[in-house]
Parts: C-alpha cells; sequence; structure tokens
C-alpha cells in the first residue's frame, strides 16, 4: 500500500480520509491480537503466521500514511475564523490516531515476545539435541552415572535453521516496525507543539487587532468632539464679532444725531 498525497486540497475529504485510516489501524490491531491468541494452539500454522506479518506490515503503512495525512491536514491554508474549529478537529483527529497507535504498538511488541520466545525454544531444543547426540557418541552422558534418558539421534535440522531464520527476520521487521511508530509518536508530539504556537501567536495578533481597532475609534472620537467643539468655539466667536459690530454701529448712529 503506498502513500497517495492529498484529496485536492479540500479539508473536509481529507478529514475523512484520516477518519477511516484511524477505524482501520484500529481494526486491523483487534485482529492481529486475535492472530496472536492463536499462536501454539492447534490453530497455529505457518499460514497464520505469514498471515499475520502480513496484517502487521499493512498497518504499519497505514500508520505512516496516516501521519502523512495529518501533517497535510495541518498545513492547508485557512482564515482567521477558520482557524479555531480546525484546530479543534485537528485535535481529535490526533488524538484518535494516538489511540489507535498505542493499541497497535502493544500488539506489536506482543508480536516480537512471541517470535523471541518461538526462536528461544527452537534454539534451546537444537542446543539440547546436538549435546545429547554428542555425548551419546562420546559415552560421557552422565559421567559417574548411568543415563536415565533414552536419548535419540537428532540434530539442528534445515527446517530448525529455516524457522529461526524466518522468525528472526520477522523479529528484526517488528523492531523496525515498533520505531518507525516512536517516530510517528513524536511528529504528533512536534505537531501538536508547533500548532499550538501558530494558534496562540494568531490568537494574539487578532487581540491586537481588536485593541488597535478600539484604540482608533476612540481617536476617532475624540477628533470629532474636538472638531465639534471647534466649529462650536468658532460660532461663538463670530457672534460675538455681530453683536459687536452692531454695537458700535448704533453708538456711532446716536452720535451723528
Amino acid at each position: 500500500m503506498s502513500y497517495t498525497p492529498g484529496v485536492g486540497g479540500d479539508p473536509a475529504q481529507l478529514a475523512q480520509r484520516i477518519s477511516s485510516n484511524i477505524q482501520k489501524i484500529t481494526q486491523c490491531s483487534v485482529e492481529i491480537q486475535r492472530t496472536l491468541n492463536q499462536l501454539g494452539t492447534p490453530q497455529d500454522s505457518p499460514e497464520l503466521r505469514q498471515q499475520l506479518q502480513q496484517k502487521q506490515q499493512y498497518t504499519n503503512q497505514l500508520a505512516k500514511e496516516t501521519d502523512k495525512y495529518i501533517k497535510e491536514f495541518g498545513s492547508l491554508p485557512t482564515t482567521p475564523s477558520e482557524q479555531r474549529q480546525r484546530k479543534i478537529q485537528k485535535d481529535r483527529l490526533v488524538a484518535e490516531f494516538t489511540a489507535s497507535l498505542t493499541n497497535f504498538q502493544k500488539v506489536q511488541r506482543q508480536a516480537a515476545e512471541r517470535e523471541k520466545e518461538f526462536v528461544a525454544r527452537v534454539r534451546a531444543s537444537s542446543r539440547v539435541s546436538v549435546f545429547l547426540r554428542t555425548a551419546q557418541k562420546k559415552g560421557i552422558l552422565y559421567p559417574g552415572k548411568e543415563p536415565q534418558v533414552q536419548v535419540q539421534d537428532e540434530e539442528i535440522t534445515e527446517d530448525d535453521l529455516r524457522l529461526i531464520h524466518e522468525r528472526e527476520s520477522s523479529i528484526r521487521q517488528l523492531e523496525a516496525d515498533i520505531m518507525d511508530i516512536n517516530e510517528i509518536f513524536k511528529d504528533l508530539g512536534m505537531m501538536i507543539h508547533e500548532q499550538g504556537d501558530v494558534i496562540d501567536s494568531i490568537e494574539a495578533n487578532v487581540e491586537n487587532a481588536e485593541v488597535h481597532v478600539q484604540q482608533a475609534n476612540q481617536q476617532l472620537s475624540r477628533a470629532a468632539d474636538y472638531q465639534r467643539k471647534s466649529r462650536k468655539t468658532l460660532c461663538i466667536i463670530i457672534l460675538i464679532l455681530v453683536i459687536g459690530a452692531v454695537i458700535i454701529g448704533l453708538i456711532i448712529w446716536g452720535l451723528n444725531r
């Protein structure tokens, strides 16, 4: 399964893709756990272990793909009015993704432990077989004592070597997958931190803008008041001058009479 970037920059479709992948990861984790419970039982078989490995690889790829989708979702352009809602949506997706990854990593670790136990049993069985065969041939199985068990002529078989090789390869792959999930956890933590800083910065800028707008409105209001007072003062001065001119005119008219 390969990653296909984006859905045309549509946040709704991208969020839907992320949610769908999270559900798949959760379901795969349940199926992996069910398969793990069958190991060591009559249902155990090479085919079952192969299916288990394929399911783990598929789920790990889903996790990587979802990580890229969430990064893309967080980088989509948005308006200040949409920023808070987008953050809430992303936080929800990140929380759901984190929960699904935690469950998946848990079953991954269980699978690795099962594989290690299987390899240890095969190796132990092979070492005991070789030791018993060699000791029997040399007649020193139990120095000073009579053998108490019937020893069979067994040695490490090609099947044992093949099983050990397959299981060790599976263990290495599981450990690499677990490290991949750890890196995704780090990415999620970094994205949450960076997104929080961005939101805080945007909110601070919005608040500063509101303060500046309020200050501008206050200044405009004061300017308007000053202008009204100036006009009123000018009218009073003109009125006084007119009255003064009338009085002077009357006085001159009276003197001339």
